[in-house]
């Protein structure tokens, strides 16, 4: 349980675009702290918003006729929506 949660959370870290590299020494030290079963806040209706974005992007592009734009569209959002199912499922679990 402990390693798929650290897991998650690195996985969501790297997906938000939070380099590891460039963190500052102090905040660099605080990720095992994540992974001792520490918490992580995610805002879940700002991911849901950034999916519905996404889907009403997708559906403007495919009435312009950009259908390849809007497929790529369509799957960023389905990616954010198994983002925020994968959150939900660590939190039940914990």
């Amino acid at each position: 349980m402990r390693r798929r949660i650290s897991t998650l959370a690195v996985t969501a870290a790297m997906a938000g675009g939070v380099l590891f590299a460039a963190l500052p020494v102090t905040t660099a030290t605080a990720a095992p702290a994540a992974a001792r079963g520490g918490s992580i806040s995610v805002n879940i209706p700002q991911l849901r918003q950034q999916s519905a974005d996404l889907k009403a992007k997708a559906n403007r592009l495919d009435r312009d006729g950009a259908h390849a734009a809007a497929k790529r569209a369509r799957a960023e959002a389905a990616a954010i929506d198994r983002k925020i199912q994968a959150y939900l499922d660590a939190e039940e679990n914990m």
